[in-house]
């Protein structure tokens, strides 16, 4: 009988097997359905905006360093910003400040491309944990352009006089580079095949962005941008976008990929190796733009917004300006961000100091107070329409509103405005409320309700549906005006 068992204890063990195998398959494919459910991705309902855990979610921030992960005090600056409603950051993959470390192991006197460093992937799986965690949507730069140039590059483990897997004869390298990286004269960003196809080069960049992948597509709340400030052809992020969907694919990922160009002016044709290949760039990201001032920084991006066919998100991962700083003053850094939000984009963070305000008590305040209007109305089915404004001087007021709902303004320093109402629903007998939201405190001011027909409140509304808005001091302000 022990022998006539034998063949039958093995089909029950082989059968037993099978069945865990295919529960194991079935686990793990309602993982990868939930993981991408929940990823971050284009809002179905507006694809003007991102969407992440299946809900709409407007991306505002602000940093310390643009390589965040490299700080010491990580976890506590997370949390700072993720207390005032901040829910995005930036993440180059950069390692050239006092106290960075580098991705590749140091062996003797030359790092091996090899060999991974440890205590920079720890610091950068800490980060990715912990945003994670919190709900914070990070922008990865996959090629950190300035560590490739002047000093960073003479220190570089891709330099072929620093490494031991190649030398400046076998790749056609530089190891020195003096210019700026407009200039564009590091061969290393023309390894690709459409270019120089240096294949040994080409074989460590992809190994490093492989590992780059392999810390981050396990998770959902991550932006690819290929580069940082790019002035290279265009070949280059095409080739680095593609790389990346790929091999997100082949892992059962999906993952949205931008470029970020280095020219301020958007008309520019670098651009459009961006805005017209959604194939290839599943987002946009204008930062570049945060250097324009005033009105100017308005039209420029609205033109843009209103070209870009198929409407995608369009990011600003950089807000320049701050006292001291060399891109305009604190002032023109809180305005951009404003009037970003109130333009129709997907997201807005405040550019490390001294370029921007970072997260400095100054910067809590205004995202705090973006976060407290933004909860308070239905941004994502709201438009940009300073149509519906008048009496208003240059860079004097800027309006977002679904018409006939609700409407709100932004004063950048005081001044008033005329607004008109009559657009959208019939207005005559409704009641609106105003409230008016102190920037700099974070704090709403009481509420007032009107009827259109009392001509007592908020300098009384006229015939025409228009009310008068005046800012209560010279200072930010931001007004909800929503019907009843």
């Amino acid at each position: 009988m022990n022998s006539l068992w034998r063949p039958h204890k093995f089909v029950l063990t082989l059968l037993i097997f099978i069945s865990l195998c295919l529960t194991v398959q079935e686990i793990k494919a309602e993982k990868d359905t939930e993981m991408e459910k929940n990823r971050i991705q284009i809002y179905k309902e507006n694809p003007r905006y991102w969407q992440y855990k299946g809900e709409p979610i407007l991306l505002i921030g602000g940093s310390v360093e643009d390589n965040l992960f490299q700080i010491p005090n990580l976890k506590e600056h997370l949390e700072v910003l993720n207390s005032v409603g901040g829910n995005y950051v930036r993440s180059t993959m950069s390692w050239v400040d006092e106290g960075d470390v580098p991705p590749f192991k140091k062996v003797g006197d030359l790092y091996d491309l090899n060999q991974w460093n440890d205590e920079f992937w720890n610091r950068f799986r800490n980060f990715i944990t912990w945003t994670h965690e919190m709900d914070i949507i990070v922008q990865i730069e996959v090629w950190a352009t300035f560590n490739y140039y002047r000093e960073p590059w003479a220190a570089n483990p891709f330099n072929p006089k620093n490494n031991s897997n190649y030398t400046a004869e076998e790749t056609g390298l530089p190891t020195v580079v003096k210019s700026h990286p407009v200039a564009t004269e590091n061969n290393f960003f023309w390894s690709v095949p459409k270019e120089r196809n240096q294949e040994i080069v080409l074989k460590y960049q992809e190994k490093y962005v492989d590992k780059l992948l392999a810390e981050t597509l396990p998770y959902g709340h991550i932006l690819y941008c290929m580069d940082n400030e790019t002035a290279v052809t265009a070949a280059w992020g095409e080739y680095w976008a593609t790389y990346i969907k790929e091999q997100a694919a082949a892992a059962g990922r999906t993952v949205e990929t931008t470029e970020m160009w280095d020219p301020w002016d958007l008309s520019h044709e670098k651009h459009k190796a961006t805005f017209d290949h959604p194939e290839t760039y599943s987002f946009c990201d204008i930062s570049q733009n945060n250097h324009q001032k005033g009105q100017r920084h308005w039209d420029n991006a609205q033109k843009i917004r209103a070209k870009i066919s198929p409407i995608r998100p369009i990011n600003n991962i950089k807000i320049y300006g701050a006292d001291g700083g060399r891109f305009g003053s604190t002032q023109d850094g809180l305005e951009r961000f404003w009037r970003n939000i109130f333009g129709g984009f997907a997201s807005a963070r405040f550019h490390r100091p001294d370029s921007g305000v970072g997260l400095s008590e100054t910067a809590q305040a205004h995202l705090k107070s973006m976060r407290m209007l933004a909860d308070s109305m239905d941004i994502f089915t709201s438009e940009p329409h300073n149509d519906l404004l008048s009496h208003r001087a240059d860079n004097g007021a800027y309006t977002i509103a679904n018409p006939g709902r609700e409407y709100a303004v932004y004063f950048p320093n005081g001044g008033s405005v005329h607004l008109s109402l009559s657009t959208g629903a019939k207005t005559d007998s409704k009641k609106i409320t105003v409230r008016w939201l102190n920037i700099a405190k974070s704090e709403w001011m009481q509420e007032k309700e009107i009827l259109f027909n009392d001509r007592v409140a908020l300098s009384a509304p006229t015939a025409d549906h228009r009310i008068v808005l005046s800012a209560p001091t010279e200072a930010h302000w931001a007004v909800l005006i929503q019907s009843k």
